[in-house]
């Protein structure tokens, strides 16, 4: 685990590489202080009443499909909207621990996948069951649902798949694998799908089986969550200015430099399909051995490799 401190992590939040898991919890706390203080005032004044729950319906997912459709960007904004102080507290500490681990041994970008992917699958297996399973059919007027839950389930199942044997210490009980861990909270979520918060639970199941998915195919050489990256990496080319490429003419040197740039080129392809070779021959490894079977300097390859 790095050395960093807790307070170094987070200044200059949005400013360091492989950090996403500050990034998503400062989202998730600002959303949740901004609808706080405009719950407050709109006890205060009737005026904000309304505006405060038109806010709320566009962050949090309905349980019925005729409302989803009306807001189906839902599936998305709910998994950063959180319902009371506790509900935040537990989720972004759990997401803290275990997403580390993540950006630890698989970087920053799985870990977005991974909580993306988590939030989605569970929002889908919520919609799924209260649309098409009688007995949520019934309760399904007026129920909706918000907070990051699902996505969180996610981290941590990957976590435990990732590294099963993995222990970490908890309060009263000392050092506890990760996949007890995992184990028990799948568990818990099953036995609360007929409960007060069974769309919740319902949706920690989704999230929870999309980060054992996720763990799997990794290690089987695919990333499904690729295709999130590539759609952030679009959208962020729309805000940040790419530095532009100053050009030097040099003709006495042009025949040599083009002679030793494509002797580069070669060893940069030649050198990129041995560490291809090398990522696969890792994962294979993890695949049949567990990722605690790596060798320090495989373990310092994948984690290089996940940040390209």
């Amino acid at each position: 685990m790095r050395g960093n401190s807790i307070s170094e992590e987070f200044k200059n939040a949005f400013g360091k590489s492989n950090n996403s898991h500050i990034q998503l919890i400062l989202i998730n706390v600002i959303v949740f202080v901004m609808f706080g203080v405009l719950f407050v005032f709109s006890n205060w004044t009737s005026t904000l009443s309304p505006i405060y729950d038109f806010l709320y319906d566009q962050f949090s997912i309905p349980a019925t499909s005729t409302e989803f459709i009306t807001r189906p960007w839902t599936v998305i904004t709910y998994m950063f909207m959180h319902g009371g102080l506790m509900h935040i507290l537990f989720n972004m500490l759990w997401f803290y621990y275990f997403g580390r681990l993540i950006i630890e041994y698989l970087g920053s970008d799985k870990l977005i996948s991974i909580y993306i992917l988590g939030g989605l699958a569970g929002g889908a297996l919520y919609l799924f069951m209260y649309n098409v399973i009688p007995f949520y059919q019934e309760r399904s007027l007026g129920t909706e649902m918000v907070g990051a839950s699902a996505a969180v389930d996610a981290i941590v199942v990957a976590a435990a798949v990732l590294l099963p044997n993995y222990a970490i210490h908890l309060l009263f009980f000392g050092p506890v694998k990760l996949k007890y861990i995992a184990i028990f909270s799948v568990g818990m979520s099953f036995l609360g799908m007929t409960g007060g918060n069974a769309g919740g639970n319902i949706a920690h199941l989704g999230g929870a089986a999309i980060g054992y998915f996720y763990i799997r195919q990794l290690n089987s050489g695919t990333d499904i969550g690729r295709w999130i990256n590539v759609t952030l990496t679009f959208i962020k080319s729309f805000f940040v200015s790419q530095p532009k490429m100053k050009v030097h003419s040099n003709k006495r040197n042009t025949t040599k430099k083009t002679s030793s740039a494509s002797k580069s080129s070669k060893a940069t392809k030649s050198s990129l399909n041995v560490n291809q070779a090398e990522i696969d021959a890792i994962l294979d490894k993890i695949s049949q051995s567990g990722y605690e079977s790596l060798s320090k300097e495989e373990k310092q390859k994948l984690f290089n490799a996940s940040k390209k």
